[in-house]
């Protein structure tokens, strides 16, 4: 590549920015796209033929770079999903007896100081697992009015338990010497 054609290239710069910014919604991404799109550019001189117009080879690099970033997200995603559902299927979040009830046992001290509402939806979601659409089907609540409802359980459940257990709950309750648990 000469000179000319690199610095053709250079001088066009925010232009080709502009056409990968209204094709990715992420500025600093769109920035890494076009720095990309440079470097395979210069590593790949031969590409471009002697009547070629620089500026529209480089515009073809530049939407090849676009759609190859979706390629690579779209496949990193289902490969996010997959190992998603491998956890899930082999059971790895869920708590092992001894854990559940040494667990248990500050939670279930705390849940009687919490809303109604609240100790509900921890005890059926959280505590028997059951799953969260589930419970708002059988109470009548929307999925998200329901997930809303978990989360400011949890967040509330969250304060008690530094409240009662103190120092030992921001360990998760690690080797717990609280009243609560001695209990």
């Amino acid at each position: 590549m000469s000179d000319l054609t690199l610095q053709t290239l250079l001088d066009r710069r925010a232009g080709f920015l502009a056409f990968v910014q209204r094709r990715v919604a992420d500025p600093a991404l769109a920035e890494d796209i076009l720095q990309a799109a440079y470097m395979r550019a210069l590593e790949r001189p031969g590409s471009l033929r002697e009547d070629d117009s620089a500026v529209a080879w480089f515009y073809s690099v530049l939407r090849n770079a676009v759609i190859d970033f979706y390629r690579r997200r779209a496949t990193e995603s289902k490969v996010m999903d997959a190992s998603a559902s491998d956890l899930d299927i082999a059971g790895v979040s869920a708590p092992d007896a001894a854990t559940r009830t040494f667990i248990c046992g500050c939670i279930a001290h705390v849940l009687p100081m919490l809303k109604p509402a609240y100790a509900e939806i921890i005890r059926e979601v959280d505590l028997e697992e059951e799953p969260l659409n589930v419970f708002a089907k059988r109470h009548k609540l929307t999925a998200g009015n329901a997930a809303v409802r978990a989360h400011r359980a949890r967040a509330a459940l969250r304060r008690e338990l530094v409240r009662v257990c103190g120092a030992c709950s921001i360990h998760a309750c690690l080797d717990c010497c609280c009243k609560a648990a001695v209990v």
